[in-house]
């Protein structure tokens, strides 16, 4: 399942209705574990039903045997041990509130999960795990997940800062002007409205006068960064809207925008970013900048894919949007 992530009027995160609800990928590892808690305390607090998923492949040896005719290789072994990793993370997640059910599937491990998101309110995963044939569950095929996958991607570094849960931490989201950031500042506001806590909005901008040094010298810089407060301000009053009870902040932080994002994980109990956005100075936030962020941030990373919303058709009532 890898086809277009574009979806017509489709609740974001939890209130779309799902078969497996949280899904996390584990292959035994110590991220994949922190990974699994995570997706626990998820569950337990959108009152969802908690799907534990592992995945092998055939050793690339018996998958030749096969092709040669030498009979079809007896995966049972190798099953097993997939069922048992699987059952030794079950152990270590104490007493659950919400269902769980836990699943050994043959395939590759990005596709399986992809496969499964199709059908998950939210997808978990570590940021790195084990190697050889018995995974990759983890670490390559996180990195893949959020280019494919069709409903947000949480992936959760080891340590327990993954669990950082501290009174008064917001959700960050990055934003950069396009509708995919939109979407991604929609499921941000809702995750922070579920946690009860404060949601910052940034927006990354490089010096201008590095950034943009094409721009003729008339350019007066304190003015773009005015406009681009003004647009910002209009955006923060559209989330309002939709989420009058949520506390909002916005800011727009000087830096390139892996860097400002990363640096804002530091304090943020969730940092969410979309899975492309602007080029340009303004952001190149999402996209190929998630990237940046998955594999360097300080705590969680959601990214969201982009979903089409209603909701979005109401923004430019709120004042100017970017270009």
């Amino acid at each position: 399942m890898t086809g277009s992530q574009e979806q017509d009027n489709i609740p974001l995160n939890v209130d779309r209705a799902t078969t497996h609800g949280i899904v996390v990928g584990v292959d035994g590892s110590e991220q994949s574990v922190s990974a699994a808690k995570w997706a626990v305390r998820e569950a337990e607090l959108r009152g969802l039903p908690l799907t534990l998923v592992t995945a092998y492949t055939m050793p690339v040896f018996a998958a030749s045997a096969l092709e040669a005719g030498y009979g079809v290789p007896d995966d049972t072994l190798i099953r097993d041990g997939a069922m048992q990793v699987l059952q030794g993370v079950v152990n270590q997640l104490g007493t659950l509130q919400v269902p769980l059910v836990h699943r050994v599937e043959m395939g590759d491990a990005a596709g399986v999960l992809v496969d499964y998101s199709a059908e998950a309110n939210l997808l978990v995963a570590g940021t790195r795990g084990r190697g050889g044939f018995f995974g990759r569950l983890l670490g390559s095929v996180a990195s893949a997940l959020p280019a494919h996958a069709k409903c947000p991607v949480a992936i959760i570094p080891k340590g327990e800062h993954a669990s950082r849960a501290e009174a008064g931490a917001p959700v960050i989201v990055g934003v950069d002007g396009s509708e995919q950031g939109r979407v991604a500042a929609l499921d941000a506001a809702l995750e922070a409205e579920i946690r009860q806590a404060p949601l910052r909005v940034v927006i990354a901008m490089p010096p201008i006068s590095g950034a943009v040094a094409w721009l003729p010298a008339t350019v007066d810089e304190q003015s773009m960064v005015e406009e681009m407060r003004e647009k910002l301000e209009a955006g923060v009053e559209w989330l309002r809207s939709e989420f009058p009870s949520l506390e909002i902040t916005a800011d727009i932080v000087d830096g390139v925008p892996v860097d400002v994002m990363v640096n804002e994980s530091r304090t943020a109990r969730l940092t969410v970013v979309g899975t492309r956005g602007h080029g340009g100075f303004t952001g190149a936030l999402l996209g190929s900048t998630s990237q940046g962020v998955i594999t360097h941030a300080h705590g969680p990373v959601l990214v969201v894919p982009y979903i089409k919303d209603s909701r979005l058709a109401r923004r430019a009532s709120f004042g100017p949007t970017f270009s």
